[in-house]
C-alpha cells in the first residue's frame, strides 16, 4: 500500500536543536538513546538504523551516503531549507511538540510554526521543577502548579509525564501530608536552587493532581513507556504497572497515551488498549530507531489485539530534522505492509485497510486532540 499522499499528524515529537548547540554534537548522537561517548562516537555508527538512515538521507539530499558528505550538504543548504526539504518529503500536516526536553538547547515552538502547524505538549515534571525553587512552602507550590494547568494554557493539547524515567510506572496513591513531607525534605536540601525531581511520592502525587485536572477537560495525558535513554529502569517501564491509574474511576475520562509502542512491551500495551477505553498508543521512537523487521514487528504486535481506533502515528523526532522524515517514511511504509498482510490474512478488506491507514496516520489524533484543530 502506498500511503505517501496521506498527510501526517505527528502526535509526539520534540523541538529541533539551536544551530549553535547542534554544532557541538556529533551527528551520530541523534541516532542513539545512549549518551555514553563510546556509543555515540563509535558503536552507534554500526547500528542498522544509522547505516540505513545515511543512505536514505543522502538520497534525499542528493549526495554521497557518507556522514562527511551529508554534513557538508547540510551546511551548504542551511537549517531552514533543510527543514523544508524534510517536512515536504514527510508530508507533515501538524506536529504536537513536547518542548520540555532540554528547552535551553532547543528552538522555540514559534520558530517551528514557520514550517508546519504546531501544538504544545506540556511536560509536568519540568513545570514542577520550575516552580519548586520559586515556592516557599507546599501550599504555595501546589496552588501554582494547579493554576498553571487549570485551565490548560492556550495551544496545549496534552500533558506529558516522564514518571517512567524518574521513578517508574508503578504510580500509587499518595496522601497530601506525605507529599508535603517530601516537598519539605526537598526544600531543606535545595532551598532556592534548581532541582531535578526524582522523588517518587512527589512525582506520583503531582501526576495524579494533573490527571484530575485533565479529567475536567478530557485532555489527553501522554506517558513515556518502554525504552529510552539509560536514565530509566526498563524493568519499571512496562505499562502493566499502570493498573492502579487505569482502574481509578476519577481518571476514567482521561485519555492515556502510551508512547513509543511501549517497546519491548508492545503486546502488553496492545492488551491494555483492548480492554481499557481510555488507553491509546503510538509507535514513535520504535519507528524509526529499530531495524526494518523490528519496526514491522512492533506495528504488527500492537495491532494483534488493539483496536485500530487506538493507534496513532508519532516520530518522537528530536534535535535534527532528519528524524521527522525518517519516522514518516518508515511509519507509512511499514504500516502499509502490515495492513496489506492483514488483507492477505483475511483480517480486513482492502477498503478497510485504506480507512485504517488514514485513521492511524492522522484521523485518530485529530479525534483524540480536538483542541488541536
Amino acid at each position: 500500500m502506498n500511503l505517501a499522499d496521506i498527510p501526517l499528524i505527528d502526535q509526539h515529537a520534540h523541538n529541533i536543536l539551536k544551530p549553535e548547540v547542534a554544532a557541538q554534537y556529533p551527528y551520530a548522537a541523534a541516532f542513539t538513546e545512549s549518551y555514553h561517548p563510546d556509543i555515540i562516537n563509535y558503536h552507534a555508527r554500526y547500528t542498522f538504523f544509522y547505516r540505513r538512515s545515511l543512505r536514505e538521507v543522502a538520497a534525499l539530499l542528493d549526495c554521497e551516503a557518507q556522514e562527511t558528505a551529508i554534513l557538508a550538504r547540510r551546511e551548504s543548504l542551511g537549517l531552514e531549507e533543510l527543514i523544508q526539504i524534510y517536512f515536504h518529503a514527510a508530508n507533515l500536516e501538524g506536529i504536537y511538540l513536547d518542548d520540555g526536553l532540554k528547552p535551553e538547547t532547543m528552538l522555540p515552538l514559534s520558530w517551528h510554526e514557520k514550517f508546519v502547524s504546531v501544538r504544545r505538549i506540556l511536560r509536568l515534571e519540568m513545570l514542577a521543577e520550575q516552580l519548586i525553587p520559586q515556592s516557599p512552602d507546599f501550599t504555595t507550590f501546589l496552588a501554582r502548579f494547579n493554576s498553571e494547568l487549570d485551565p490548560p494554557p492556550p495551544g496545549v493539547v496534552a500533558f506529558k509525564s516522564i514518571a517512567c524515567y524518574r521513578t517508574g510506572l508503578d504510580i500509587q496513591p499518595v496522601a497530601e501530608e506525605v507529599a508535603v513531607a517530601h516537598f519539605n525534605n526537598l526544600k531543606q536540601k535545595f532551598p532556592t536552587q534548581p532541582v531535578r525531581l526524582t522523588d517518587k511520592p512527589l512525582i506520583d502525587f503531582l501526576l495524579q493532581q494533573a490527571l484530575l485536572i485533565a479529567a475536567k477537560y478530557h485532555l489527553p495525558v501522554q506517558l513515556h513507556t518502554g525504552y529510552g535513554d539509560p536514565d530509566l529502569d526498563l524493568r519499571l517501564a512496562n505499562p502493566l504497572y499502570l493498573r492502579h491509574l487505569l482502574e481509578s474511576p476519577q481518571y476514567i475520562h482521561v485519555p492515556i497515551v502510551l508512547l513509543h509502542a511501549s517497546y519491548p512491551y508492545m503486546q502488553e500495551a496492545g492488551y491494555l488498549a483492548s480492554v481499557y477505553p481510555q488507553v491509546y498508543l503510538d509507535f514513535g521512537l520504535a519507528v524509526p530507531f529499530l531495524s526494518v523487521s523490528g519496526m514491522r514487528e512492533t506495528i504488527r504486535q500492537l495491532l494483534e489485539l488493539a483496536p485500530t481506533t487506538k493507534l496513532m502515528y508519532a516520530s518522537d523526532a528530536h534535535s535534527i530534522p532528519e528524524l521527522y522524515y525518517l519516522g514518516a517514511k518508515w511509519g507509512r511504509q511499514l504500516l502499509g505492509e502490515v495492513l496489506w498482510q492483514a488483507v492477505d490474512d483475511s483480517d480486513i478488506t482492502v477498503a478497510e485497510a485504506e480507512a485504517i491507514a488514514v485513521a492511524i496516520l492522522r484521523e485518530n489524533a485529530l479525534s483524540l486532540y480536538p483542541s488541536a484543530q
